[in-house]
């Protein structure tokens, strides 16, 4: 007997929150470093009513709300209320700027299989000091191409992009047993060139040995895009992340916001093995000795909760001779984090500074 053919899921229109200003009408976004949007034809500074009472949520319940949701399509298409338009919502974006009349607005996702976000940490840092912060950035590497700082060209202009994040809150009480290793040293003689030598020897006292080790985790913290290059996404530390608000939509007008890529439960599961080593350095610091060995843990969770945040950063490229490099740039912090060309001429001359070095010291030795 054959299976059904699966009904495809009804695609709903998703529903848009835009930005007039209050005093002339016209589209908004939000000034980094401030809490309002401002208008950029009357100047009418529109307050944002900031909320920082962020609350965790449980994880274990939205796990058991994921495992039994309903898979809902993605909206594609958006409608403008400014203009009237249908705008076609590039994958995995939730806001951006409407093609025909310029209006910020941002998709309200209703799918029971999307988390929204929880919390906000805003963009700080102007679009010029995140090119300053990057010239800057760019003169420090020793390995690029002493030409790099003046030829290197901003292939386009900076954008706002709100990166999607997980973070992670527990507590772990282990049980373990295992050994604790002390050295001691023995006294060996040996025959070097016809002579007899006294030569210590390490060795290792072993012994039985069992406890109980707790760990407090706050804010694990797990890039959710795929997009960027996630090891370049993760070096952009640190957050500020005690200075995160809770969401509003007002805080993504005039920039792009990317939707989560990384689901909640394979976030957890980076996030546990990150906390797993933390407690395998716990349990070695509490066995104490000079090596250690575990035989078996056993770990009860407890206190499981996570948020779903968003976090701002500057993203660019810039060309070097005809090839384009990416970077992004931490918009509370200015940390920067990017791609550069390596120079072939320093890595040489390097290269042979090693081997007149190693050459040097081999006819040392051979003259003793």
């Amino acid at each position: 007997m054959e299976s059904p053919t699966p009904i495809p899921p009804v695609q709903t229109p998703a529903v848009q929150h835009r930005f007039p200003c209050k005093q002339c009408g016209a589209r908004l976004e939000f000034a980094p470093g401030q809490d309002a949007l401002t208008c950029p034809f009357c100047r009418t500074v529109n307050e944002i009513i900031v909320a920082r009472n962020v609350e965790e949520a449980d994880l274990d319940t939205y796990l058991e709300k994921l495992a039994n949701a309903q898979p809902q399509a993605i909206v594609e298409i958006i409608h403008c209320d400014a203009c009237g338009a249908d705008v076609k919502l590039p994958p995995n974006i939730t806001s951006l700027s409407c093609t025909f009349c310029g209006s910020n607005i941002v998709a309200r996702q209703n799918e029971c299989s999307v988390i929204k976000p929880h919390a906000v940490l805003p963009f700080k840092l102007t679009d010029q000091q995140a090119t300053t912060g990057y010239r800057t950035w760019i003169r420090k590497h020793f390995w690029a191409p002493g030409k790099l700082k003046k030829q290197a060209m901003l292939d386009e202009s900076l954008k706002g992009v709100y990166l999607p994040h997980w973070t992670f809150d527990a507590f772990a009480s282990t049980d373990y047993s295992g050994q604790r290793g002390d050295a001691y040293y023995e006294t060996q003689w040996v025959t070097v060139n016809g002579q007899r030598q006294a030569r210590q020897v390490r060795k290792i006292r072993w012994s039985s040995v069992s406890g109980r080790v707790t760990n407090t985790f706050d804010d694990i913290l797990i890039p959710a895009s795929s997009t960027l290059n996630r090891e370049k996404v993760e070096e952009l530390t640190p957050w500020d992340l005690n200075q995160l608000v809770e969401y509003k939509d007002d805080y993504l007008a005039g920039f792009r916001a990317e939707r989560y890529q990384l689901s909640l439960p394979d976030a957890f599961k980076i996030a546990r093995d990150r906390m797993e080593g933390v407690i395998v350095q716990t349990i070695y610091s509490d066995i104490g000795g000079d090596e250690q060995r575990i035989s078996s843990k056993r770990t009860l969770w407890s206190d499981l909760t996570f948020k779903h945040i968003l976090l701002p950063i500057w993203i660019s490229a810039y060309r070097y001779r005809g090839k384009v490099y990416q970077f992004m740039v931490n918009a509370r912090t200015g940390e920067v984090q990017g791609e550069y060309p390596i120079s072939a001429v320093k890595v040489f001359f390097a290269a042979l500074l090693g081997l007149i070095v190693v050459g040097v010291i081999v006819a040392i030795a051979m003259q003793k």
